[in-house]
């Protein structure tokens, strides 16, 4: 694996080593020393044309428990503010001599044109491009599943284990949303079966070409249609910096019809976790009391997406010199 561009790249086998790896990785964050020396030497660049907190700080906090060197760019403060190219930027990273370059960027495909292009030699992760697609968050998200509902009895996942037959449903804007696009290409790599809700508005075109269900029913969806309570709900963000048109008539009837409230709470199943990539709209998309129930794994997935970037980070920079 040289880079990580798409969730879809990854194959099972792929896809499972990483959340292997990321319990071990996720063991050492338990000890009093957090750092380990694997990636001494060398350097890591955080390229952000996007504002992003958990996923910026996430990659740096990895980077940096591994030793390696981090430097963190920011469009904004930048000569991109002053009109330089993507191409110019990353060459001037090149003659940095940056390792591995962590991009996320409001163009759909960037980071696959970066890693493409020849203008960097070094690793290429995808941090988020666009509406297309956001690689570790949909790795991290497996991860917690994982750890929930096929674990190992002392909290971690068995190794090897994937999501075969577990049930998801993954509920709101999937029409702007990256993160819905990797989760359901990796989920079912795992082996998972996936159901997206939302109104007709909010699916993207094509949909019906991905490797999933679609319903515009969240309470069916929720109670299994007959074949039992989903094992996870994910609630998505409802973009609306995205939105230049109306794509619901209110948020009131929005949340209604597709939001996470009290009475959908309860009518989980006892082993339903609940999910969200966050940032949250507390009283749109989930209610206060979903979010911070017992069920909810929110705060979990953020302190997992560390782990699980490091993971990332040392397979393609560091997963061929010492196994």
């Amino acid at each position: 694996m040289r880079h990580l561009i798409s969730a879809g790249d990854l194959s099972r086998d792929e896809a499972v080593q990483v959340l292997d790896v990321a319990e071990q990785m996720a063991a050492t964050q338990q000890r009093e020393i957090k750092k380990l020396p694997t990636l001494r030497g060398r350097t890591v660049v955080n390229l952000f044309f996007e504002d992003s907190t958990r996923t910026r700080i996430s990659f740096e906090a990895a980077a940096k428990r591994l030793s390696a060197d981090v430097i963190n760019f920011s469009a904004k403060g930048s000569s991109v503010s002053k009109g330089e190219s993507l191409k110019d930027t990353a060459l001037t990273l090149e003659a940095m001599g940056a390792d591995a370059v962590v991009v996320r960027h409001g163009a759909s495909g960037a980071p696959h044109r970066l890693a493409h292009s020849g203008w960097v030699r070094g690793s290429v992760l995808n941090a988020g491009d666009g509406t297309h697609e956001h690689p570790t968050q949909a790795l991290l998200d497996a991860f917690t599943m994982r750890r929930h509902l096929v674990g190992g009895g002392d909290g971690a996942a068995a190794v090897g284990a994937d999501l075969t037959g577990r049930r998801v449903a993954i509920v709101g804007d999937v029409l702007h949303s990256r993160v819905a696009r990797s989760n359901v290409l990796l989920l079912h790599t795992l082996g998972a079966h996936v159901t997206l809700v939302a109104p007709p508005t909010l699916l993207p075109v094509g949909v019906g070409t991905w490797p999933c269900a679609t319903s515009y029913d969240l309470d069916d969806v929720l109670a299994g249609g007959g074949d039992g309570p989903v094992d996870a709900v994910m609630m998505l963000r409802v973009q609306r910096e995205r939105m230049a048109a109306a794509f619901f008539p209110s948020a009131r009837e929005y949340s209604r019809r597709y939001g996470l409230d009290a009475r959908r709470l309860r009518a989980l199943g006892e082993h339903t976790i609940v999910m969200h990539p966050g940032p949250m709209n507390r009283g749109l998309e989930i209610s206060a009391e979903a979010a911070d129930s017992a069920r909810s794994t929110i705060v979990e997935q953020v302190s997992n997406g560390v782990a699980v970037r490091m993971a990332a980070l040392y397979l393609l920079l560091a997963g061929e010199d010492s196994a």
